[in-house]
């Protein structure tokens, strides 16, 4: 999981894959977080992602960094704990404009049941379970 959060970091924009209905919708992400040893990432309740993830928690994530790719499928669940949430801003400093650990907006899930591929094109893929 660790490995999982550098990349991510390191990549510094993800991709959020989810679905409504029968449509595929992605977009870029930035926020990963580390938090009582589950992955976190963050996004505002009023937000169609977050009604799309509400549906159906299974998302996928893909980033691409230094010549490596990451595919991370998983569920995410909700934490409205306010801890959880502080962490989170805390990390990023720059949401705090937008968003806070005590409004009914800012939302933080974790990642359950993740299968995270790291790939290249020179080396066999590698699979990590967390």
């Amino acid at each position: 999981m660790n490995r999982v959060y550098q990349f991510l970091k390191d990549a510094q924009t993800y991709y959020l894959a989810t679905v409504e209905g029968d449509q595929p919708r992605v977009r870029p992400f930035g926020t990963v977080d580390l938090f009582e040893d589950k992955l976190y990432i963050q996004t505002g309740k009023s937000k169609d992602v977050s009604k799309q993830i509400q549906a159906n928690p299974k998302v996928e994530i893909c980033a691409f960094a230094g010549g490596k790719w990451l595919r991370v499928a998983c569920t995410l669940v909700r934490d409205d704990r306010v801890e959880a949430k502080k962490h989170m801003l805390d990390a990023y400093p720059s949401l705090q404009g937008m968003y806070s650990a005590e409004d009914d907006n800012t939302e933080v899930l974790y990642m359950k049941d993740a299968v995270a591929t790291f790939s290249s094109f020179t080396e066999a893929p590698e699979v990590v379970k967390f």
